[in-house]
């Protein structure tokens, strides 16, 4: 009988081993198991993701297109170039860069405007110049071919009397045209005076009136 109490109660203390360790087991991860079954699968990107991700890359693409226009500015315009000793030597800002490029292009403007009048100046030159040409060659032209006309030279008298009314009828124009006023009307209201009165045909006319003139 002891044999068996004492059998009885190792196989008690057995059992009850087995049981906790049993469900010791149970309560651990099998991280073996687990190991074999876990793949992490690749992310897969959200269609808002994407649209993010797009519209974050459009706009650094904008704004460096825009800070290379206004680099592109800064070395193209000269006075952007400048030192501006308002700001010091501080990076010129966006506004400052604007402004600077419109006086400049404002700038430019002008002096196209100023070298066209000057171009029309010089045309008007040149045509004056020809019209005398073609004068000047007529005469020679006409003493070749009389070659006694010249012999019957006029007087003094009557050289000056065709001078006298040439100017007479340019100072008549001149007196109707100009304003004394001040300097500054003065220089405009001549130069005008030059652009209207005296223009090789209008000069022209002049001469002939007062030739015919003289003559009668």
């Amino acid at each position: 009988p002891a044999l068996f109490m004492e059998n009885a109660r190792k196989g008690s203390i057995v059992s009850r081993a087995n049981s906790i360790g049993s469900t010791s087991a149970s309560s651990v991860p099998n991280t073996d198991d687990e190991d074999s079954d876990y793949h992490q699968e690749p992310y897969k990107e959200s269609y808002k993701d994407r649209r993010r991700r797009a519209h974050t890359q459009a706009e650094q693409k904008r704004r460096d297109a825009i800070k290379k226009g206004y680099d592109d500015l800064q070395a193209i315009v000269p006075t952007c170039e400048q030192q501006d000793f308002s700001i010091g030597s501080q990076k010129l800002s966006k506004a400052i860069v604007l402004q600077k490029t419109i006086d400049y292009i404002q700038f430019l403007h002008k002096e196209k405007k100023k070298q066209e009048e000057e171009v029309s100046t010089l045309r008007k030159d040149v045509m004056a110049l020809k019209i005398m040409k073609v004068n000047y060659e007529q005469i020679v032209k006409a003493h070749q071919d009389n070659p006694n006309e010249g012999k019957n030279q006029v007087s003094d008298e009557v050289k000056f009397n065709v001078f006298q009314g040439i100017m007479d009828s340019l100072f008549q124009s001149f007196n109707a045209s100009i304003s004394v006023t001040s300097f500054q009307e003065l220089s405009a209201c001549v130069f005008s005076w030059i652009e209207e009165h005296c223009k090789p045909q209008t000069l022209r006319d002049v001469v002939i009136a007062v030739l015919h003139q003289v003559k009668s």
